[in-house]
């Protein structure tokens, strides 16, 4: 075979083959392409822009305001960060108020120490119950709410263990124990009962922030003081009462505003996991009653 018709055959087989493929048909392309097209929008629609989408409701807490938790074993191991505070309330549980501010403490995120007392507690053991079932702290504020510093010692050491006493056995109805926390009504103390108490493994909780919410004022007010009185210090043990509505309202307003401002809320817990690591305060314990 000649070179010229070796040539001429590869010329006649490239044309042949050539043959067989047919040119692209634009129309069926088109036709694919929009199939395609709604396929995938059928499955994912496309995202609108971000600025565009709307903001998601609030279901979970940031978690800025919820900060670390702090055992303690005595009172001089609360120490504070700058930015941290402690909530605390006094004087519940009460029907109709304790349950409402449980409810906002848990939609920021926050546990608080709730200081009961015994009266309060033994006609409503559920709802102290439920502080308690809520992750939240409990201590002790004595039974009736008394001015501690009026009283003869061994008076007073009866009302603080009458208290302590109804407590524990409201919450030991669900199965919790009472917390080693204790606050003196009106603030009013001793250095006698002081003393004692501090040297029977009590945490005594002092107070440097008080709201006021007893005062007849609005919440917006009630929560301006406290921020301001808060920010002149920086940290601190804020007072609250969990049986009055100003209060229920009043604490999603400061919640806010400490949440806004970078604040973060500690909870206070006792090192010891038992009720005290210690026994309750025994009121009619001839011991005592013989140092006094």
């Amino acid at each position: 075979m000649s070179l010229s018709r070796f040539v001429m055959g590869l010329v006649i087989a490239g044309l042949a083959l050539a043959g067989c493929a047919k040119p692209p048909n634009p129309h069926a392309i088109s036709a694919r392409a929009t199939n395609a097209a709604l396929i995938t929008n059928s499955i994912l629609p496309a995202s609108q822009p971000i600025t565009q989408q709307p903001m998601p409701e609030r279901i979970f807490a940031s978690g800025n305001l919820g900060g670390r938790t702090l055992a303690v074993a005595s009172t001089a191991d609360i120490v504070l960060r700058p930015g941290e505070v402690i909530l605390t309330f006094d004087d519940g549980p009460r029907p109709g108020k304790t349950p409402q501010i449980l409810a906002t403490l848990n939609d920021f995120g926050v546990k608080a120490t709730f200081l009961m007392l015994g009266a309060a507690a033994q006609v409503h053991p559920g709802l102290a119950q439920q502080v308690a079932a809520s992750g939240h702290t409990v201590g002790s504020h004595t039974f009736d709410h008394v001015d501690l510093s009026k009283l003869s010692r061994q008076a007073a050491l009866d009302e603080i263990a009458r208290g302590e006493r109804a407590v524990q056995l409201a919450l030991a109805g669900g199965g919790q124990n009472l917390s080693p926390f204790f606050r003196f009504p009106y603030l009013s103390q001793t250095g006698f009962l002081r003393t004692n108490l501090m040297q029977g493994s009590m945490v005594i909780l002092d107070v440097n922030i008080d709201s006021k919410d007893y005062y007849k004022d609005t919440p917006e007010v009630v929560a301006a003081r406290t921020m301001e009185r808060l920010e002149a210090r920086g940290s601190g043990i804020i007072l609250f009462h969990d049986i009055h509505q100003r209060t229920v309202e009043t604490l999603p307003l400061f919640l806010a505003q400490l949440e806004e401002r970078g604040y973060s809320v500690v909870r206070l817990v006792p090192k010891d996991s038992s009720i005290f690591g210690r026994d309750l305060i025994t009121a009619d314990a001839p011991l005592l009653r013989g140092t006094l």
